[in-house]
């Protein structure tokens, strides 16, 4: 083919791509324009066409027990063994050197060498109710957790923190996958049009491990991906306007982009296109809506002293007062995660005495809080509420490089570590599975992290291995393309 051969057929290819999306009425993109872009947006100075829910809602397999999912994350695995696992073996064996049948087979991020067995460095108590064992380093959470189902056979296939986090998040240790509340707002849609209905909020000053692929939407459209928004100052950056600009410049610079967008959607027919229209939309809703969700000042003060939360700083407390309003607002996937839960014991504020006390000083009184208020206001009814880490921590005191170290510190474990998950369709007061007697591996209803996964959607109305995003020639799925999760069924009530 000649230059001019080339030309010709690029043109006609154009042309025959814009008349079927844009001239044939009966054409599949025409279909799809007119069944989810035909919302009317009143603004200033006029009517326009908006853009603004391009979730296309797919139909639940059956009833949903939850309708929204509000998930904590400790990112760095708090240890189990000083929370809620309590083994008096361990302090029995407190010092002596771990069974060799233990340490076989087993990969450690850090421990080398044959490490002796630590017992749990936080004393115990029983809840009032049930009484289960909850450690005194939250005093808070005791109060509630004959309220939650406590899974002590957790499981995972990575002992590093970033693929465990991919791994709890996507289904996947790799990056490229889709997050859950992806798979949640592409399975349900939002509720919301003003807000997204996919927020995530970071405390403790980092990032996961994972990074943003924890809440990436991966292969499935960008417009599900989670937004991360601030508890200080605008909840997402650069949302407010310029010195200057008034919002009817904003409107018609957004008009004035939205027509030079669809005319290079009717080009190229790309439906990513699609998606940069309602997020522009989205943008100028959540100026005027944003604002009021992310306003802990409207709070009354004895609300904001029961979460122990402080208008205008990023803190964990502050996350939680803020998920209760988007749950509120029926936001459909809310995700905090909190920094700083890797306690190996090379410095004193990674210790799992007196570091890991600190770091449950700041989440104990906002999570009960938190709790508490969901139920106050009746969304416990239809909300999900899930706690954890990415995996556990080694019943073995850290020993890295066969030296062993002054200070206390556990090192990563994949094999047993808890959780807890309470609310919409969850039985309440439940303790699920168990571990050996030193709490290194599960003897009893091993819940894996994909069994996790496939009975939140689950919850959610969805059957996992019929949600189901095609690309690369695969059905792709949340809990992997060839594995088959169990549904915890025992937990559900």
């Amino acid at each position: 083919m000649n230059l001019y051969q080339q030309i010709r057929h690029d043109h006609l290819q154009s042309v025959t791509r814009r008349h079927f999306l844009r001239d044939c009425a009966t054409g599949l993109g025409s279909l799809w324009l007119s069944s989810t872009l035909g919302r009317a947006f009143g603004g200033q100075g006029g009517e326009h066409t908006a853009y603004a829910n391009t979730l296309a809602v797919k139909a639940p397999h059956f009833p949903a027990k939850a309708k929204r999912v509000i998930f904590l994350h400790m990112a760095g695995a708090p240890s189990q063994f000083e929370l809620f696992d309590y083994k008096p073996a361990l302090i029995k064996y407190d010092g002596q050197p771990c069974p060799q049948s233990f340490l076989e087979g087993q990969r450690f991020a850090f421990i080398s060498g044959i490490p002796e067995l630590l017992g749990p460095k936080i004393s115990f108590n029983p809840s009032k109710g049930s009484g289960a064992q909850i450690s005194d380093a939250l005093p808070h959470f005791r109060e509630i957790v004959d309220e939650v189902c406590l899974i002590k056979s957790m499981h995972t296939d990575q002992f590093n923190h970033a693929p465990a986090q991919l791994l709890m998040h996507t289904g996947n240790a790799q990056q490229g996958h889709a997050s859950i509340g992806a798979w949640t707002t592409y399975g349900l849609g939002t509720e919301n049009e003003n807000l997204p209905g996919f927020i995530v909020l970071v405390s403790g000053g980092k990032n996961p491990s994972g990074g943003k692929a924890t809440w990436s939407s991966g292969y499935l459209p960008s417009v599900y991906q989670g937004v991360q928004c601030r508890s200080e100052g605008d909840p997402v950056l650069f949302l407010s306007n310029p010195k200057e600009i008034t919002r009817d410049q904003r409107r018609r610079a957004l008009d004035t982009i939205e027509e030079i967008n669809l005319r290079s959607y009717e080009e190229a027919g790309d439906p990513e296109i699609l998606t940069r229209i309602s997020q522009y939309e989205m943008a100028s809703r959540m100026q005027l809506h944003a604002s009021d969700a992310f306003d802990l000042k409207s709070e009354p003060e004895s609300v904001l002293e029961m979460y122990g939360a402080e208008p205008g700083v990023e803190s964990f407390a502050n996350n939680c007062l803020l998920a209760r309003r988007l749950a509120e607002r029926d936001v459909r996937y809310i995700q905090l995660f909190d920094w700083g839960w890797d306690h190996h014991g090379t410095q004193d504020k990674t210790t799992i005495d007196k570091g890991l006390s600190l770091k449950c000083k700041q989440i104990d009184q906002p999570i009960a809080a938190l709790w508490n208020d969901l139920k106050r206001h009746g969304l416990l009814d239809d909300t999900l509420v899930i706690w954890g880490g990415e995996f556990g921590r080694t019943p073995m005191r850290e020993l890295r490089a066969g030296v062993k170290n002054e200070r206390f510190g556990r090192d990563h474990h994949k094999e047993a570590f808890t959780m807890w998950i309470g609310g919409a369709g969850i039985r309440p007061g439940v303790v699920h599975g168990e571990t050996d007697e030193l709490g290194f591996f599960t003897t009893r209803d091993p819940v894996h992290v994909r069994d996790l996964q496939g009975t939140l959607l689950h919850l959610l109305g969805f059957d996992s291995q019929k949600l189901i995003y095609p690309y690369q020639g695969l059905n792709q799925k949340l809990t992997g393309v060839a594995e088959t999760p169990k549904i915890v069924s025992k937990i559900l009530s």
